[in-house]
């Protein structure tokens, strides 16, 4: 079965919902706009609940079927990224520092569109939940709309989402039974010494030597402490120190991030990052505060919600990769695989640069699969039986 014919003839309206919510990006949890947009349209549409306000500005749709039974739940984030868009597209955003980069504009008219579907036909038995999420990039969002119980509230037995891929032709979709996204954290390490006058070292304890030494212990972390047979990313990203040419600073900042897919590997890298910076701080004399933002936990797909994800894809798209390289990026959509079973879906967004560009372009052609995807996950999963 290829894109449901119905949503098919969305495609026009699909995309004019797109460009609409591109050309307003808002950020975080702050999507005045973007909510008040989407809640429009349900309304349209003649959901049967609508509730507003879920995680500051989160916006939850009910639709119910022909007959009572399970509610699975498909959620969109809504949210931009702060950067300058260079895309060049006649749609762009009119908001300075403002871009959909990520293609969330188009993960929302997708769900839209298979929202204006489901309740037009109602060809399913039970009730799909439409989470329109705040805050996938800065924030947390999932988390905290798991935390306001969306799940528990609206009797949600699965979940599932899905994410455009750039360099994946237009028609494909991929997937992986278990981690398919990284849990990340990121980290500061601050080494104090004794400032003091370039000329005079010998008067001084130089944070800088120990914060050049550090870089370079950090990368023992993945490459002797880790499971060979195991992903793990330690990069530094950070190095600040100093302020004028003649003066030794009293203290140097190291900073960057950790990724991985196992959780009591995160833990060691944590650990061992820790020691490294305190015995590098005590080796040259110095102290050493560690501190970790915690970000999101591994995305990992249920094995048997996996498995039907695929033959969904595979009645839609024209080719589905059901063993896709998990990737190190991170996705807020884990707080709700951790509590519920489900699926994480990429689709293909042909050759275009890649996610968090500024030249970034979604590609509109990927809307009534996306849509239609997202449409047979609800009548597949909640079959009408006679």
């Amino acid at each position: 079965m290829p894109v449901v014919n119905r949503i098919a003839a969305l495609a026009d309206d699909m995309a004019a919902w797109r460009h609409a919510i591109h050309r307003r990006p808002e950020l975080g949890f702050d999507l005045p706009e973007t909510s008040r947009f989407v809640a429009e349209r349900l309304r349209e549409f003649g959901v049967d609940e609508l509730h507003e306000g879920i995680a500051r500005s989160g916006v939850v749709a009910l639709i119910h079927g022909q007959r009572p039974g399970p509610a699975v739940a498909l959620r969109a984030d809504m949210d931009a990224l702060p950067m300058d868009e260079q895309s060049g597209v006649p749609y762009a955003s009119e908001i300075p520092g403002r871009m959909h980069a990520c293609g969330h504009d188009g993960h929302t008219a997708m769900l839209l569109g298979a929202a204006r579907y489901l309740a037009e036909t109602r060809n399913f038995a039970g009730t799909a939940v439409l989470l329109f999420q705040p805050a996938e990039e800065q924030g947390g969002g999932g988390q905290v709309m798991v935390r306001e119980g969306v799940l528990d509230r609206f009797h949600v037995r699965e979940v599932h989402a899905l994410h455009i891929a750039p360099g994946v032709p237009v028609g494909e979709f991929a997937t992986t039974p278990g981690p398919i996204m990284a849990a990340v954290d990121d980290f500061t390490v601050t080494l104090t010494g004794q400032g003091g006058h370039a000329a005079y070292p010998h008067d001084a304890l130089d944070p800088v030597p120990a914060a050049c030494a550090l870089v370079g212990a950090l990368q023992t972390i993945p490459s002797r402490n880790a499971d060979p047979m195991k992903q793990l990313v330690l990069s530094v990203t950070q190095v600040h120190a100093g302020s004028a040419f003649n003066v030794i600073p009293d203290r140097a900042t190291v900073g960057g991030t950790i990724r991985s897919y196992d959780k009591a590997l995160h833990a060691l890298a944590r650990r061992r990052l820790g020691e490294v910076a305190q015995g590098t701080a005590a080796a040259f004399g110095l102290s050493a505060t560690v501190e970790f933002i915690e970000g999101y936990p591994p995305t990992i797909n249920d094995a048997a919600r996996t498995a039907f994800a695929v033959e969904v894809a595979q009645e839609v798209g024209t080719r589905v990769e059901d063993r896709m390289t998990p990737e190190m990026g991170a996705e807020d959509f884990s707080f709700l695989l951790e509590q519920r079973p489900g699926a994480f879906v990429m689709l293909g967004n042909g050759d275009t640069p890649m996610c968090h560009h500024p030249a970034f372009v979604f590609d509109d052609r990927a809307l009534p699969l996306g849509a239609s995807y997202l449409a047979r996950v609800i009548e597949r999963a909640l079959p009408v039986t006679e």
